[in-house]
């Protein structure tokens, strides 16, 4: 440990006593330096956190130094304590220093002529030499037991646990889309840092470069954060707590290997993940093939069991709005699954990602979709051999959902009236064909359904749109001519009605 006033004053060589009173914060803090000087202002040349010694040259007669203004720059400078010694220049400290070191706070310590100053700078030289040889060796130790981690089959995870026994620090890892890697840590992160880690996390990989943050806490501790990877190609953040708000060159040292080894082991494991990926689809198939007993099994040995039927099937989707994508679904969906063995089997097919998932583990997905600004549709509850018709189902559901609407369960499309019953009889083909003639169109479909909104009226239809009633009429006549349809009556209004409703998504 480097020097502090207590080794100092403890020293049997050192004959020096204290003239004012000493905290044991004073006492125990560490020692930069110790260095000498008579000048009537030495700052300019000092750093902060040390021992200034002096004989007092400055405040003879001749100099005039006015001790309260000597004292108050050595304060400000930051310097930790003063030695005056006394038999060469003065008999005693001045007591208007005495004073003005006891009214700023700053240590004062007497010495005697027959402690030379050059003991006391080399005591404190030698102290801060062997606490660098000491960081220095645990630096070392530290390194080569994180290589030797890095070998071992669960690499990622004892190189991470290596990191936190020689900083002793708490660590946390996030992948490439900002989850959490689940590792058996020792420590982790605090309850208090983890939502702030976790969104700085997201902050950093959405800049999509190499790039560090630093959170501070109210104790006096950190958070560092620092981005894994390559440019255009971050593998995810670590982020490692501290109870100091800062790292010597050591630590940042480690630091920077257990980066560049956690790369090398999340580019594996996402070699992993893509091999896992295409395993899940192909299960799928065999499951929508009715070939579940090989499915199963298949299963069974990797990931666990399969729900148990009656089972729904989920079909999930980024949000429109940017926010969520396939991989953070994917990365989320792996996380929940572990965690709820034998609930959730997803998988990637050809319309995007899909889940089976039991009754008890719907409320997990809605939490997955709402974390992610996702979307869900979800189908009824169906027996493994009609997974097909329940893919159906979800996908049906999924198509109704909206950013207002991210959760669409097929079952509740029949609790809403006549054109509930239509979305289930799969109507919005037919509407689809229907309306035809006019897709792409989408001024022509807004100006229908508003004129139909109000109930075919051509003068409030037509000031809602903001267009004159005989332009109004003069579309509607000609959506008339392309679509086949009489609209002076109810009935073929009726019709377009309901099909511009089934199609409102499209």
């Amino acid at each position: 440990m480097p020097a502090d006033l207590r080794s100092v004053l403890s020293n049997r060589q050192f004959e020096m006593r204290t003239l004012t009173p000493l905290t044991d914060e004073a006492l125990d803090l560490p020692l930069a330096w110790a260095h000498s000087s008579d000048l009537p202002d030495p700052t300019p040349w000092l750093q902060p956190g040390g021992l200034l010694l002096t004989d007092g040259a400055q405040f003879l007669p001749a100099q005039d130094v006015d001790p309260g203004g000597y004292v108050a720059r050595l304060a400000a400078h930051g310097v930790a304590a003063l030695g005056f010694a006394v038999g060469i220049l003065h008999d005693a400290v001045p007591s208007r220093l005495v004073a003005a070191c006891a009214s700023t706070g700053m240590p004062l310590l007497e010495l005697s002529a027959r402690t030379p100053f050059m003991a006391v700078i080399r005591h404190v030289a030698d102290a801060s030499a062997a606490d660098e040889r000491e960081n220095l060796e645990r630096s070392l130790v530290a390194h080569r037991r994180v290589a030797r981690a890095a070998l071992r089959p669960d690499g990622l995870n004892e190189i991470l646990r290596e990191l936190e026994r020689g900083l002793d620090c708490g660590v946390r890892l996030f992948d490439a889309s900002g989850t959490v890697v689940e590792v058996p840590s020792t420590r982790g992160l605090s309850t208090d840092a983890e939502g702030g880690a976790a969104d700085a996390a997201a902050e950093l990989l959405a800049r999509g470069r190499a790039a560090s943050a630093r959170l501070l806490a109210a104790d006096g501790g950190a958070i560092t954060l620092q981005t894994i990877g390559r440019e255009n190609g971050l593998r995810g953040v670590l982020a490692v707590e501290t109870s100091v708000a800062g790292y010597d060159a050591a630590a940042k040292d480690l630091i920077d290997s257990v980066i560049a080894l956690a790369s090398i082991a999340l580019e594996q494991n996402r070699t992993l993940d893509q091999a896992r990926r295409r395993l899940r689809s192909g299960i799928l198939e065999l499951l929508l093939a009715g070939v579940t007993d090989v499915a199963g099994r298949t299963v069974h040995h990797l990931w666990g069991d399969l729900p148990s039927g009656p089972v729904h099937v989920a079909r999930l989707t980024p949000g429109t709005g940017g926010t969520a994508a396939a991989n953070p679904l994917l990365a989320a969906l792996e996380v929940a699954s572990d965690a709820q063995p034998g609930a959730i089997f997803f998988a990637e097919g050809e319309d995007g990602i899909v889940a089976v998932i039991s009754t008890d583990a719907q409320s997990t997905l809605r939490q997955l979709v709402s974390r992610r600004g996702a979307r869900m549709g979800l189908s009824s509850a169906i027996p493994w051999p009609r997974l097909a018709e329940g893919m159906s189902e979800a996908r049906r559901a999924a198509e109704r959902t909206s950013d207002r609407r991210p959760v669409v369960i097929f079952d509740e499309l029949a609790d809403t009236g006549i054109l509930g019953h239509l979305e289930q009889t799969r109507a919005h083909q037919v509407a689809r064909r229907m309306l035809e003639p006019i897709a792409g169109d989408a001024r022509l479909r807004e100006t229908l359904a508003v004129w139909l909104s109000h109930n075919g009226a051509w003068g409030p239809a037509a000031d809602a749109l903001g267009v004159h009633r005989h332009t109004l009429r003069s579309r509607v006549d000609h959506a008339a001519t392309r679509l086949g349809l009489d609209l002076d009556g109810f009935g073929d209004r009726a019709e377009l009605w309901h099909a511009l409703q089934l199609t409102a998504d499209d």
